[in-house]
């Protein structure tokens, strides 16, 4: 079996408040977090999965939710140090926290720089007060200003920063305003996508007014330009990064790489040796996962991947990169011939959707704003 990278996503579901735009498995967070519970719980879920992965290891870890960062950087540094001891780690492994500016305290920040956590990603999602407001977020202007400042001082040379547009009542100025703001702070990477209603949300529910799709691919072009300028490449739609520094974690999603998944409600992706692709899933409420990891089944769910299900989310993902991919790198990801993919990509070159530059796909700029109808093409060809 070819070389498959190996990445590992961990779930700290509790948050504050929940957010009204937020489909993520996520709940308000109870007086007292089950934090130790819960870090044991995350240590025998990796253990359980280890023989799915024996002889591998690990390129990269990314700890999101929820509000990662409402956990101490002692439980953190425990968290850690018990992966090490169960998987061998790549040197320079990538490590990233997902943090909330209203969480954020400089010594506690210093102490997740000190267990090994290298990489930031601050959810500020917008600077201006109004839209914060409207976007239930915890954190004020203040706080979202200095982000940048904390991390920094707790010493993360590598940070995301989280910008949304298209948000209830913004208009252009607003939205390029909030942009700048974000690259004046200078992170080395920036995730900037716009505002959309996903089910089982409140804003779903009970809809807010947001910009005309005019004035969204206003928003979109203005602030792609802005972006470029200041030296930040797309490399993905909603992924902008200064050189050397995208997500690798992220990447490995894109490349179809494997990821395990643990805590409440992770998902993974495991290819095993003889080739056969599963995803997993754990179970969601966080009491039943504390419960179920405790007698050995944290998974609730697995699914082994068809033919046609790896082609289809092959594509999903790989499609997303601005550089494209080669097609050798389908045919390592998921063990079949580029030829299933001939039929639908000799249509979406037809249709000025892709180019097709010997074993090289990329798709072009009209293709990225009919995107999902490129993707769909290798549904049901």
């Amino acid at each position: 079996m070819p070389f498959i990278p190996l990445a590992l996503y961990i779930h700290i579901p509790w948050c504050i408040r929940k957010c009204p735009y937020c489909d993520f498995n996520s709940h308000n967070a109870p007086n007292n977090l089950p934090e130790k519970q819960y870090i044991q719980a995350l240590l025998n879920d990796l253990a359980q999965e280890l023989p799915s992965i024996w002889g591998r290891r690990l390129e990269s870890i990314f700890i999101g939710g929820g509000t990662p960062s409402l956990f101490s950087a002692e439980s953190m540094d425990e968290l850690i140090s018990g992966i090490r001891a169960l998987l061998p780690f790549r040197p320079n492994l990538e490590i990233t926290l997902e943090a909330n500016p209203g969480t954020f305290e400089q010594e506690k920040f210093k102490g997740f720089r000190e267990a090994g956590i290298n990489r930031l990603s601050v959810g500020i999602q917008s600077f201006n007060p109004q839209h914060l407001q409207a976007l239930g977020r915890v954190h004020n202007q203040a706080e979202a200003l200095k982000a940048a400042e904390v991390a920094r001082y707790a010493g993360f040379d590598n940070f995301n920063l989280d910008l949304m547009f298209g948000l209830p009542q913004q208009n252009l100025e607003q939205a390029v305003a909030d942009l700048q703001q974000a690259i004046d702070l200078q992170p080395t990477h920036l995730s900037w996508y716009q505002l959309t209603l996903e089910p089982n949300t409140l804003f779903y529910k009970h809809p807010p007014v947001l910009p005309d799709d005019d004035l969204l691919v206003d928003m979109q072009y203005a602030g792609q330009a802005l972006l470029q300028q200041a030296g930040y490449a797309q490399y993905e739609v909603s992924a902008y990064a200064q050189p050397e520094r995208e997500c690798r974690h992220n990447l490995n999603y894109w490349q179809f790489g494997d990821y395990l998944g643990i805590g409440a409600g992770a998902h993974g992706k495991i290819t095993d040796h003889f080739g056969q692709v599963t995803r997993h899933q754990k179970y969601r409420q966080p009491a039943q996962y504390l419960q179920q990891t405790e007698l050995g089944q944290a998974r609730s769910e697995t699914q082994t991947l068809t033919a046609a299900d790896l082609k289809f989310e092959f594509m999903l993902n790989a499609l997303r990169l601005k550089s494209g991919f080669d097609l050798e790198l389908f045919t390592k990801r998921t063990g079949l011939s580029s030829e299933t993919l001939q039929e639908p990509l000799a249509l979406a070159e037809q249709k000025g959707w892709l180019v097709i530059d010997q074993n090289h796909i990329q798709t072009t700029e009209l293709g990225w704003q009919f995107l999902n109808t490129v993707i769909q093409l290798f549904l049901n060809d």
